[in-house]
């Protein structure tokens, strides 16, 4: 599957649009990590454990896109984004999201 941040892949010609396409996941986190992040807070740096939760999050909701593409037939996305926001008090969700495509190597 490629997948884009951009309108055009390189080298390749849009054959079909397949749709909207997107991948979801929410997250809560726990209270021994809103804890240790807590202390880390106090003496600064980065805080490993919300760190390590977002950018699973973010695999997470590619992976649900990329297989929710494939379901529509599409072997490319482009202008794919990331999107998150809040729900609740300890929750986020994180979407990524993009135009499913079918792309062809254009030849020379």
């Amino acid at each position: 599957m490629i997948i884009v941040t951009t309108e055009n892949i390189a080298n390749y010609q849009i054959k079909e649009i397949k749709g909207p396409v997107f991948g979801l996941t929410v997250r809560a986190r726990g209270l021994g990590k809103d804890i240790t992040a807590a202390l880390k807070g106090l003496v600064g740096g980065e805080i490993n454990q919300y760190t390590e939760m977002l950018e699973d999050a973010r695999k997470q909701a590619l992976d649900r896109m990329v297989k929710n593409a494939q379901a529509m037939g599409a072997n490319a996305i482009i202008m794919m984004r990331f999107d998150s926001g809040e729900i609740g008090a300890n929750m986020s969700e994180i979407v990524a999201y993009g135009t499913a495509v079918i792309a062809e190597p254009v030849e020379s």
